[in-house]
């Protein structure tokens, strides 16, 4: 076996339409600004996007990029991202998985893959360290996720991406599927579709990777070990998975239960991390290789399969009024084996159970009611009669039947787990998120729900935390590494550690600049010098974050967006969760005001022309 010290620069480009393909080298300069992952990919398709182009149009670009920390071994290092122009929201999407194509890809000597064009007809793309092949996908056209890999990796060798039902069918939240992890959020599966490609499968194992400086890289490396194993938070996650979420949540007024119109219920107890890891009977089944070990599996209904994570258990159960672990894991086996998002799909499904109501739709569904969900996320897939509607999402659903003020949604995306009126951080991240209402733009209910460091009812120091999350979170997901880390990488080094916990809360509520600067999350840059050998400091690397944020954000401003897309639903904004005794509505406008200052945009939203320059 060859080896391959420090970055793979060599990314290959693809063409469907000619079948033909090159392979072109990433500069030192492109990869010091823009480090991997998210960022690199993001930077490749602003200088080869057409700004305008239909999403579904064989001129979208799919950027699949696994990131410098890919086969090294590092903590949490087997997650790999994908860019695109999102059908979902018409605006740059890019999403996380924890598969083995990245690695796979990685090891067959590539730095990242681009897609573009479209095949005639329904087709494969196989990929080694040889180069490509094209092949006919006719005899896995029309099976679902698990059976199109069964049928397209023959080896342990090989991984493949694929979509499912949904992404042939074009449904604009269909996701795309590595092993058993999937790119959820913005429809890559439904760009997949539009070109005809059914999946692409890569042959790794031709190169070992080998960081730079094999020393250093083993000293942070132990490090990160350190701090993950005596995080507490990483340690809840090991042990519950992410529904350890649940009874936080729903404690603070903030689960999503009918459609975000209640932010707690009794029931919720059901379907908590610690009900499911004693009544199902859970065990690790996590990304590979992991040390926070948040991804379960459990008996449902008599057979081992993933336990369902915090955002699908909120959304395809409180969501719609149902708190059946064993009906929530046969909606999320279903959703993965259809390739659908379960974040849309929940969210899309609660829309329609209240546009029931309110006599907007007729429909069968209704909040409570377990009975027709299943039919419907079939439906979805298949471009079924209503389904076929469905499947473009809560905002177009609205915008042809009304409703808006009850279609959960930002920017086109439906909202993640956790009601903004009871955080009112998280609902400034939602509304200026680049991809739309998404929790892992800027993470800030960690902050305020889960570690009691911000004020949830508070605007005081949200945009500036809101600022600097945003690009941490870029950095991170550039590496690419778990974003999980950031529990155990921010609050274990010394002076956070020993700081005590009222003393840093005050810090970060009245002084946030300074609260930022005693943040030490110099493990991330010290991992990507480590294996690149090109030095990076804290500072450069937080600036490598911001400039990759704003890179998107310019990307999506000539799509259209400005202020009047920063916004939540109504629902956030002008009502009232029924008991809460604060009558709590996101107070928006003032943080929004805030942020932009800090980030340099115009009113408008739009950054300034010296912002991009800087």
């Amino acid at each position: 076996m060859d080896e391959i010290t420090g970055a793979v620069n060599r990314i290959i480009d693809i063409d469907l339409s000619e079948k033909i393909y090159s392979v072109f080298t990433v500069t030192d300069q492109d990869r010091k600004a823009f480090l991997g992952g998210k960022g690199l990919g993001i930077k490749l398709l602003y200088d080869r996007l057409v700004p305008g182009i239909d999403p579904l149009d064989e001129e979208n670009i799919i950027a699949v990029m696994p990131g410098v920390l890919a086969g090294t071994g590092a903590v949490c290092s087997g997650r790999f991202s994908a860019v695109f122009k999102s059908p979902l929201t018409g605006i740059m999407a890019s999403s996380s998985c924890g598969g083995p194509f990245g690695i796979r890809l990685k090891t067959a000597g590539y730095g990242g893959v681009l897609i573009r064009g479209m095949a005639d007809e329904p087709c494969l793309v196989r990929i080694d360290h040889e180069g490509v092949v094209f092949c006919p996908g006719d005899h896995v056209w029309g099976l679902d996720t698990e059976q199109a890999q069964e049928k397209i990796v023959s080896n342990k060798q090989e991984a493949a991406l694929v979509m499912g039902p949904a992404g042939e069918n074009l449904v604009r939240f269909a996701n795309a599927a590595s092993a058993d992890r999937f790119f959820g959020r913005g429809g890559l599966g439904a760009v997949m579709g539009s070109k005809n490609l059914k999946g692409v499968v890569v042959r790794g194992g031709a190169f070992k990777i080998v960081p730079h400086d094999p020393d250093g890289f083993k000293a942070v490396k132990e490090t990160a070990e350190t701090y993950v194993r005596r995080n507490p938070v990483s340690l809840a996650m090991g042990e519950y998975g992410t529904a350890v979420n649940v009874n936080p949540v729903n404690r603070t007024k903030s689960l999503p239960v009918w459609n975000f119109s209640l932010g707690s219920h009794a029931r919720a107890v059901q379907i908590t991390g610690e009900m499911i890891k004693k009544q199902n009977k859970t065990s690790s089944h996590t990304c590979k290789p992991c040390s926070i070990m948040c991804g379960h599996k459990g008996v449902f209904g008599g057979r081992k399969t993933s336990v369902p994570e915090y955002e699908t258990l909120a959304l395809l159960g409180a969501n719609l009024g149902i708190f059946d672990r064993e009906k929530i894991s046969e909606f999320n086996d279903l959703c993965n084996r259809l390739g659908l998002d379960t974040i849309s799909a929940g969210g899309t499904l609660a829309w329609v159970m209240e546009a029931g109501e309110k006599a907007y739709i007729e429909t069968s569904l209704g909040f409570g009611s377990h009975g027709g969900i299943c039919r419907a996320l079939t439906d979805i897939a298949m471009g079924r009669g209503f389904g076929k509607e469905m499947g473009l999402g809560s905002r177009a659903l609205a915008e042809k039947y009304g409703g808006k003020e009850f279609a959960i949604q930002v920017k086109g995306l439906e909202m993640a787990g956790y009601d903004p009126r009871g955080c009112y951080g998280q609902g400034l991240a939602y509304a200026v998120a680049n991809r739309g209402a998404c929790h892992l733009s800027a993470s800030l209910m960690a902050f305020e729900l889960f570690l009691d460091l911000l004020e949830p009812d508070s605007v005081k120091a949200k945009p500036e935390f809101v600022w600097f999350v945003e690009n941490l979170t870029a950095g991170i997901n550039s590496l690419q590494t778990c974003q999980f880390t950031m529990y155990a990488y921010t609050l274990e080094p010394f002076l956070v550690r020993h700081t005590p916990r009222p003393v840093l809360k005050f810090l970060m509520g009245n002084f946030p600049f300074l609260a930022q600067k005693l943040v030490d999350f110099s493990i991330y840059p010290r991992l990507f010098t480590s294996v690149t050998g090109i030095k990076i400091s804290s500072k450069q690397f937080l600036r490598a974050g911001e400039r990759i944020h704003l890179l998107e954000r310019y990307m999506n401003t000539r799509e259209g967006i400005d202020r009047k897309d920063d916004t939540l639903p109504d629902r956030m904004l002008f009502e009232v969760i029924p008991g809460d005794r604060q009558k709590r509505m996101v107070p928006l406008d003032q943080m929004v005001d805030r942020y932009y200052k800090k980030r340099g945009y115009d009113s408008r939203g739009v950054p300034r022309p010296s912002c991009l320059k800087k």
